[in-house]
């Protein structure tokens, strides 16, 4: 049994989730000065209302990790089909990893995947970001090379392709 649940996000988690997010890309060095993504982790009020917004919570509410959740044609959407679901900006608190809330969290997308009749779950990553790599690949997620693709120019993002 886990020491925390995850469930969608309520308002009232709305600063916690921001500043837990900056602060887990930052900590690993993925944000190296880009305010203007920092600023675009920040909106946790927009990812909210144009995707699903989960956190992991302990007994006592406080946030320890979210994820976004999107379908098509949530603008959040970067490499989902039609009939496949999406997650980004996974982040879990520093101060709360090892304790499994971000296997908890994409297991909850794979959950809603299921649930919206979907077929697969996809996501897109920087190359470097490692640690999420394993976590994925231990969750039954592949490299999909052919969806590898850049939002800007000079930005590499790497793709991910789970069957629900």
């Amino acid at each position: 049994m886990t020491d925390f649940q995850v469930r969608p996000a309520r308002r009232a988690d709305h600063a916690a989730v921001a500043a837990i997010t900056v602060a887990a890309y930052r900590a690993d060095g993925f944000l190296d000065g880009d305010e203007e993504y920092a600023d675009e982790l920040s909106d946790v009020a927009s990812r909210s209302e144009k995707a699903t917004l989960l956190v992991a919570a302990d007994h006592d509410g406080a946030v320890l990790g979210a994820v976004t959740f999107c379908r098509p044609p949530s603008p959040y959407v970067e490499v989902a089909r039609p009939g496949e679901s999406e997650f980004r900006m996974l982040a879990v608190d520093p101060a709360a990893r090892s304790r499994g809330v971000g296997a908890a969290l994409v297991q909850a997308c794979l959950d809603l995947a299921r649930e919206h009749g979907d077929d697969a779950l996809v996501l897109s990553s920087l190359p470097h970001m490692h640690t999420a790599h394993r976590l994925y690949e231990r969750l039954g997620f592949v490299r999909t090379p052919e969806r590898d693709h850049q939002p800007i120019p000079g930005f590499q993002l790497i793709a991910y392709h789970r069957a629900v």
